[in-house]
């Protein structure tokens, strides 16, 4: 479960001196497109090990429907996030399915991820302590959960972006560190190719 959870908000989502998270700057930078779609490129870095782990992929946010989580390789898996579940699919079969209703920590986390993807930081303040820098054309932020449930969930995020989110680093109480790097990003209609719309 704790993988997952990893995952899952990794979808998503320097300058002057570190201030409180400055939301409202940040807002009105983040394009908010209604699809978007692009590459991501993963690495792990487990506590104890020399190698990291690495993987790619793509994602898909569509605006108001939900995130698909795309990894093909080293291994092809699609995760599918709603406010409502995550469902884990092995090729065309579901593998797993978590529903927000009796699973609590489902619903805080894809809320704490759809707020990260909408821009919409001012709903963290109530899951987060933060401080963050905006210029001209970037911002950074970094968030660390008020409640230890979230914090041994997910450890401390921190994110670079400008109009897109370009990176998200989570560092897990366990020392585990997990970076994403987002690339490639398109817009509109055409971002999603048959396969990944039919799945929303």
């Amino acid at each position: 479960m704790r993988k997952y959870l990893a995952i899952v908000l990794a979808l998503a989502a320097a300058g002057s001196a570190q201030a409180a998270v400055p939301s409202a700057k940040i807002q009105a930078m983040l394009a908010k497109p209604a699809i978007m779609c692009g590459r991501f490129d993963q690495t792990k870095q487990l506590a104890g090990m020399k190698k990291p782990l690495a993987s790619e992929g793509r994602f898909c946010v569509v605006a108001g429907k939900g995130v698909l989580w795309r990894t093909l390789k080293p291994f092809p898996n699609t995760l599918r996030l709603t406010r409502e579940e995550i469902v884990n699919y092995q090729g065309e079969r579901v593998a797993m399915r978590l529903d927000a209703k009796t699973e609590p920590t489902v619903r805080m986390i894809n809320n704490v991820l759809f707020s990260l993807l909408s821009g919409d930081l001012g709903q963290l303040d109530t899951l987060f302590d933060g401080e963050g820098s905006v210029d001209a054309n970037s911002w950074n932020v970094a968030l660390k959960p008020r409640q230890a449930a979230l914090e041994k969930a997910i450890g401390t995020i921190k994110l670079e972006g400008g109009a897109y989110v370009r990176q998200i680093v989570m560092n897990e109480a366990s020392g585990d560190r997990t970076t994403i790097v987002f690339s490639g990003i398109q817009t509109g209609d055409g971002a999603m190719n048959k396969e990944e719309a039919a799945l929303f």
